[in-house]
């Protein structure tokens, strides 16, 4: 199925680091080892790749963990590699933004499909801000029709605080964003169950 077209241009922004062994999905390594924990993640990330990809907007991998050879060696020779600023989400985050309008993916959403990649393009044609919330209290994707640095700076990353916090700072800037269906993330252990298929 394809997807619609709007007017705006927006730009997607996968952020994604390299499949290295003991660098990624490390909160999986207990129950996969550092082998299996950095296949899940590059199973992941390929899938979200592709799923972006099709959309027909354009695509911007902010890569991290490797070179833009070994990048483009492994999402293809033509993808739009711009690297990672140093520190932490927050300041990797900004730059990017400052490219709104924009929607920024990680590559945790076993579920993310084209349909919400649809969704939250067309949102930001009526919301100044879209939100994919995710089960665990943060959210898959997050867009922006204009820069707005306040919801990506001393966010409490990586707890169930990131989702709330974000609402309430939209609350006082009197922003009502655009909500979108929730879905999990796979990151621990426990997550595994619900997608068996990754872990083969």
């Amino acid at each position: 199925m394809g997807y619609a077209r709007v007017v705006m241009n927006v730009r997607l922004v996968l952020f994604v680091r390299f499949p290295d062994p003991g660098q990624c999905k490390t909160r999986l390594i207990p129950a996969l080892g550092p082998q299996g924990a950095a296949d899940i993640h590059r199973i992941l990330a390929q899938r979200t790749h592709t799923t972006l990809r099709a959309s027909g907007h354009a695509l911007t991998i902010a890569y991290t963990g490797a070179s833009a050879a070994q990048f483009a060696r492994w999402l293809g020779p033509d993808a739009d590699l711009v690297e990672q600023e140093e520190g932490d989400l927050s300041a990797r985050l900004l730059p990017f933004a400052q490219q709104a309008p924009v929607i920024f993916f990680g590559a945790d959403t076993p579920d993310l499909r084209a349909h919400h990649v649809d969704a939250a393009v067309r949102a930001l044609d009526t919301h100044e801000v879209v939100i994919g919330p995710a089960e665990d209290g943060g959210y898959y994707l997050i867009g922006m029709r204009r820069a707005l640095p306040q919801l990506l700076v001393d966010m409490p990353w990586s707890t169930d605080q990131v989702l709330p916090q974000t609402l309430g700072r939209l609350g006082q800037m009197g922003i009502a964003p655009a909500m979108l269906d929730m879905l999990a993330d796979c990151d621990r252990p426990g997550d595994l169950a619900r997608w068996p298929d990754l872990a083969r």
